[in-house]
């Protein structure tokens, strides 16, 4: 006899039989219906950016119990490592010229712990990198970032140089993660910290995201006024949308693996 099924489990296997039209459908339906629950729960929706930092922080907490418990840095990207510190150091430069707020302490911590991750995996675990793994050039995503940022920034009153900086750590931002997804799309097979730590930033991106669409339905779209002219406001919200939809696939083959007990996580083939 075999074992009953959860309902769960019944509903994870119905949506996996499902064509990827269907699983994209249902994965749109899914996010707005979170994003409706989070307008009705959440009234202060700047606790929804904190919350994305806080879950980013977690997520690096995770990769560092794994390099310092396990003595590995074995399915972690450098270069996801090293975009990150990019992108939180041009970040944190304008945090301190334009706007010094909480953002501002919880990017500098952020900041800290990532340089930290960087040190151990260039020179304490460097025999485990998987440095043939970690093949993505990221040139391909430093300079088209540095190009767009330099023609669609804020058109704020701050100086050229912050306006331009802004963008380019938006943009950054959006792609960063895509060195550690050929890691794994190069592995097939991640194991759970790594897939913990990139889970987490799913679920930070997706609260950011979740953050800038909440606050300009609530401001009736004043909010895209606010932040300057032209296509500034509108490559905004496509960046927060596009890292967000970067890795919506991952975490659901994350949460299937989750829902069948499965510790290891293995991806199909096309998948990130």
């Amino acid at each position: 006899m075999k074992a009953e099924k959860s309902p769960i489990q019944s509903v994870m296997a119905w949506i996996r039989r499902q064509p990827p039209k269907v699983k994209a459908f249902l994965g749109v339906v899914t996010a707005m219906t979170v994003l409706v629950f989070l307008r009705v729960i959440v009234h202060e929706h700047d606790n929804l950016f904190i919350a994305s930092e806080a879950v980013h922080a977690f997520g690096i907490a995770v990769l560092i119990y794994k390099l310092t418990k396990e003595k590995t840095c074995a399915g972690i990207s450098l270069k996801t490592q090293e975009l990150t510190a990019l992108f939180l150091a041009v970040r944190l430069y304008c945090s301190f010229v334009m706007e010094f707020d909480l953002h501002t302490l919880l990017d500098s911590a952020t900041l800290v712990t990532t340089l930290w991750v960087i040190y151990m995996i260039r020179f304490k675990l460097r025999p485990t990198y998987m440095e043939d793994k970690d093949n993505f050039a990221i040139y391909f995503v430093v300079i088209p970032c540095a190009v767009l940022s330099f023609f669609i920034h804020p058109s704020t009153r701050h100086h050229i140089i912050n306006r331009i900086s802004w963008a380019f750590c938006v943009y950054l931002e959006a792609v960063s993660v895509l060195p550690q997804l050929r890691v794994m799309q190069n592995t097939k097979i991640v194991e759970p910290f790594t897939a913990h730590y990139v889970f987490a930033l799913g679920i930070a991106r997706f609260l950011s995201c979740a953050h800038w669409i909440l606050q300009v339905l609530d401001t009736r779209g004043r909010l895209l006024t606010a932040l300057g002219s032209g296509l500034w406001p509108v490559m905004v919200l496509i960046s927060e949308i596009v890292q967000t939809f970067i890795l919506a696939d991952f975490c659901y083959y994350y949460v299937q693996s989750l829902m069948g007990g499965q510790l290891v996580l293995r991806l199909p083939s096309g998948v990130v």
